[in-house]
């Protein structure tokens, strides 16, 4: 499929984990694709995507905490690429922490970056989507702790509900002018983050070797096994499409059954 051809995606996040998954799925479709992370070698990563899929790949280095880098960034992306339809907002980060030793610091870093983030790109885009007449579309990275919040990452769990609420706003807002927001709540999927998130749960939670924990947790869901920043990234990508014109404000769990909900 090529659903995506002759157009342009932003992806946030999209250098590593689930967010390249997200933007090689455009790309493998024939979207041509921003990717803006933090990393210094979101260049060299989204020039390495562009050979292997053949399609214009750009990467931008950008903290999604900065409204003036934001504007930069989409302006840049559309200078490149032309005309946004797609923005994936995908930037996350987790800090895990027991309830008495989690700080200010991490507190407003998951908050930051995981919520504010969100809603700085969603604005910028939304501002381009508008100014071109695109009937855009909006995706948000929310996480399964925007069902349930799980032990040690408070902060965490309080940025991603505030994700889908952001979602659900943002929708009612924009559902005239046929611009469509949904949020995404993947589960355990194989990407550094649960490699992180394994290990240090790990560590507070027992006596957990490397990848016990993870195991422990995968038996957990119906489908028995973690799944992929590929399987993420199809998700994502039909949100985007033209056969989800009709799907606003929702957000859509992707987690083998974990949580159903």
């Amino acid at each position: 499929m090529r659903r995506f051809a002759d157009q342009s995606v932003f992806v946030t996040g999209g250098n590593k984990g689930i967010g390249r998954g997200i933007a090689r799925r455009f790309a493998e479709e024939g979207a041509n694709v921003a990717i803006a992370a933090i990393d210094k070698d979101t260049p060299e990563v989204a020039a390495a995507l562009g050979e292997e899929t053949g399609v214009r790949v750009v990467g931008l280095v950008l903290d999604v905490t900065d409204a003036h880098a934001v504007q930069a960034a989409y302006a840049e992306a559309e200078g490149q690429l032309g005309p946004l339809s797609v923005s994936v907002q995908n930037a996350g980060v987790i800090t895990i922490a027991k309830v008495e030793n989690l700080t200010e610091r991490e507190w407003d870093l998951n908050l930051d970056v995981n919520t504010k983030g969100v809603f700085l790109c969603c604005q910028e885009a939304i501002r381009r989507f508008r100014a071109s007449g695109t009937k855009g579309r909006l995706v948000n990275t929310a996480s399964g702790q925007a069902r349930q919040g799980f032990i040690y990452t408070p902060h965490y769990a309080a940025s991603k509900f505030g994700v889908v609420g952001l979602t659900q706003s943002l929708a009612k807002e924009l559902a005239r002018e046929g611009i469509t927001v949904n949020a995404i709540c993947p589960g355990i999927i194989h990407t550094e983050m649960w490699d992180y998130n394994d290990r240090v749960w790990g560590q507070m939670l027992g006596e957990y070797g490397p990848g016990e924990l993870m195991t422990e947790w995968v038996e957990g869901i119906p489908m028995g096994r973690a799944g992929t920043p590929a399987e993420v990234g199809a998700l994502v990508a039909f949100l985007a499409s033209k056969d989800a014109a009709y799907i606003t404000g929702q957000t859509i769990n992707v987690d083998g059954g974990l949580i159903m909900s």
